[in-house]
């Protein structure tokens, strides 16, 4: 047997907050059949990794303690498992994979994506689930030309790709965001109208303003969510995939009676490997050509990772967060 090698990474011992996150030294995994290693040169930060810190959503996504956060990221192949094709080693690629938070982390081969040269690696680090994400949903109901369509959290990282797609394929965006700067971001990316939803009349400045919204895409969820909701016209959708603050529950009977379509994305799970690949082929590609840019507000180092989920649970953040490794 070859020494071991050690690498760092950001460990959780016990669920908390975010004082939790420690870095140590990790034995470096080694790739087995149908896997790459690879050296992560950023790594994917999303609120979902600040609620599984936390303890929440073990029925969901079981964790066993202690474990290495982090769902992916962007990096170079170092090697390969016996059966996966050696051309992979040296090119960049991204992918969802758990213990992104690290040095090196191992990727599922199948589900690798090939990063392009001109792609800087936080941007292709947004990709891995808020490229995907943003692409899944424009496309998950169809677009209307010239209609008003709401995006609740349109300042992260998802809602931010979100709009500028939603602009492309012809729809007038309202963008609902937290405080000035959010705004201002998220009304240079193309929206037409942008409200903050931190004061309390804001679906009264939405309603006034387009009469009731024919397609609704809430990132909240919970109480925003529901507050979401209220502005859709009747006849209209609702699309769901926030859970920063719980589901967003609606009431089945009042949705009814209105008509209005209910699509909780998240119910569903993620999407199957190979249209998961697909999405980031694609959400790659429209990066590269500069047809959506990914807001990267803020990068933080390994040793940081702590500050990278205190902005998050701080609503802090301008965009996506990533670390860099």
């Amino acid at each position: 047997m070859g020494d071991v090698v050690a690498m760092r990474a950001v460990r959780v011992h016990e669920f908390g907050g975010p004082e939790v996150l420690r870095v140590e030294d990790v034995p470096e995994p080694v790739a087995g059949p149908g896997q790459a290693l690879v050296a992560l040169e950023a790594a994917d930060v999303i609120f979902l990794d600040t609620l599984l810190r936390g303890g929440w959503g073990g029925e969901y996504f079981p964790l066993t303690l202690p474990y290495v956060p982090g769902g992916g990221g962007a990096g170079r192949v170092l090697a390969v498992g016996p059966d996966v094709d050696p051309a992979w080693v040296g090119r960049r690629v991204i992918c969802r994979a758990p213990g992104g938070y690290a040095e090196r982390t191992l990727f599922p081969a199948a589900e690798m994506v090939e990063v392009p040269d001109d792609l800087g690696a936080a941007e292709a680090a947004a990709m891995v689930h808020d490229g995907a994400t943003a692409l899944l949903l424009a496309r998950r109901v169809p677009v209307p030309h010239g209609e008003w369509v709401l995006v609740t959290a349109a300042a992260g990282g998802a809602g931010s790709l979100l709009v500028q797609l939603l602009r492309d394929a012809g729809a007038r965006v309202v963008a609902a965001a937290r405080g000035e700067r959010k705004l201002a971001l998220v009304r240079e990316l193309g929206a037409e109208v942008a409200v903050d939803y931190s004061r309390g009349d804001w679906q009264d400045q939405v309603r006034s303003v387009t009469g009731g919204v024919g397609l609704v895409y809430d990132g909240v969820g919970g109480v925003l969510g529901r507050a979401a909701f209220s502005v859709v016209a009747e006849g209209g959708t609702f699309v769901t995939y926030g859970s920063s603050d719980g589901f967003a529950d609606v009431d089945p009977e009042l949705a009814e009676r209105r008509r209005v379509r209910v699509d909780n994305v998240l119910a569903g799970g993620s999407p199957d490997p190979v249209t998961l690949r697909g999405l980031h082929t694609d959400a790659v590609a429209l990066a590269a050509r500069g047809r959506i840019r990914p807001v990267v507000g803020a990068t933080f180092s390994l040793e940081e990772a702590e500050k990278a989920h205190r902005s998050l649970e701080e609503r802090a953040t301008l965009g996506k967060s990533v670390l860099v490794i």
